[in-house]
Order: structure tokens, then sequence, then C-alpha cells
């Protein structure tokens, strides 16, 4: 099966962002597979809520820094998904817990029709998302769910899109 890059699709691949280094393999598959496909990504990046702070100043200080941060994040990596999949993405930035602002996000932008997740390689299982997905929450979405080794080589993950 070959991908026509004069076909669009209404395929939207969402990634959702953070620190870890399994999830660059996510995006590069979601990136990918779009390109292949004609469909899009879109980018969920979610501030998690801090910790109890005790002074309001500090935690209004932390929130407005987080937020710089994410906004820089998106921005580097829209542009590395804009040259692999050849389009911008949708970028989606939320405050609260991770799981809850994923599902939600889901269940309010019908586009989004692929979860796209990297598997933890480590000996301490697939990651906090995948393992709330696949377990307690597994009913919770509507979408199907790719989950991407995490240690694939670029090489590999544009073996398999």
């Amino acid at each position: 099966m070959t991908g026509n890059k004069d076909k669009k699709s209404d395929r939207v691949f969402l990634a959702v962002i953070d620190e870890t280094e399994e999830m660059r393999a996510a995006l590069r598959f979601a990136s990918l597979r779009a390109k292949h496909t004609g469909g899009r990504v879109a980018l969920l990046y979610v501030i998690e809520p801090p910790e109890f702070m005790h002074w309001m100043a500090v935690e209004n200080l932390n929130q407005e820094e987080s937020r710089e941060e994410a906004e820089t994040v998106l921005q580097d990596l829209s542009a590395e998904v804009n040259e692999w999949a050849g389009a911008w993405p949708v970028l989606y930035l939320r405050e609260g817990p991770r799981v809850e602002c994923l599902i939600q996000l889901i269940e309010e932008e019908p586009e989004i029709s692929i979860l796209v997740l990297g598997a933890a390689t480590g000996g301490k299982g697939p990651g906090p998302l995948i393992a709330a997905l696949t377990g307690k929450l597994r009913g919770a979405l509507k979408i199907p769910v790719t989950i991407v080794p995490g240690n694939l080589s670029d090489e590999e993950i544009r073996g398999i899109t």
C-alpha cells in the first residue's frame, strides 16, 4: 500500500508532547504516517498542576514559566513536524492532569482520529499514559491508539510508515 501525496485524508494523528525520548519516536511516526496518508498531525502539550505551593505569587510565576516553556517546545516541535510531514501541525495547550486533558480533547475534537504514543524502553513499564489508557481507562477512548516502541530508529520508523 502506498501513500498518495495528492490525496487528502481526514485523519488527524495526535501526539502527546512531553520530555521523554519515546515521544520523539511517536512524533516522527505520526508525522510520516500523516505525510503518507494525506492526513495531519496535532500536538497536545499538557501543563500539569504543580504540587501545592504556599505562596500564590510563586505559583503564578511557576505557571507563567511553564506556559512559556510549553509554547517554546510546541514551536520547536512544530517546525520539525512541518519538515517531516510537509504541513504545520494543529497545536493544543491544556492545563490539568494529563490523562484527563487528553480524553477531554479527543471528546471535544472529533477530527482527531488516531492517538500515537511512544512506549518507554526502560524496565519501568510502557509509561504512565499508556499504562492508564490500556488499564482502567481502556474504554475511555473512542479512537485507535498506535503505540510506537521508543527505541525505533528514524530508518526503522520510515520503513513502517
